[in-house]
């Protein structure tokens, strides 16, 4: 299977979110030796609200479809939400949807029973 126009996918994905899809922007960095993809979108910022959805639902939307679809052909992909595109550096500035994940919960610890008198 060839691989996937991973900028076309995200504009079809993104771009019935937008009200000025003309703003949208793709940066799309292919390592093909990995068989790995990173998408980085911008647009306007007051879209914003409606690419992320509630509680982020959108977004997540879009990048499983864009992972699931990179998994078919054998690639792995990334999708990163970057400022505005009204920002002359667009892509230079630190993604808005990239956060540190939260460390996991350490586990109990089991304690073995004492064996009393």
């Amino acid at each position: 299977m060839d691989r996937p126009d991973f900028p076309e996918l995200v504009r079809f994905l993104v771009e019935p979110f937008l009200d000025s899809p003309a703003s949208l922007r793709i940066d799309c960095e292919e390592n093909a030796v990995q068989a790995k993809v990173w998408i980085r979108i911008a647009f306007k910022g007051d879209e914003r609200g409606k690419v992320f959805g509630r509680g982020g639902r959108n977004i997540q939307a879009i990048r499983t479809i864009v992972r699931a679809t990179a998994a078919l052909s054998g690639w792995s992909a990334y999708v990163d939400v970057y400022g505005t595109s009204e920002q002359e550096a667009g892509f230079e500035h630190r993604p808005h949807s990239v956060s540190p994940r939260p460390s996991p919960k350490p586990k109990p610890q089991l304690r073995p029973k004492n064996s009393g008198p």
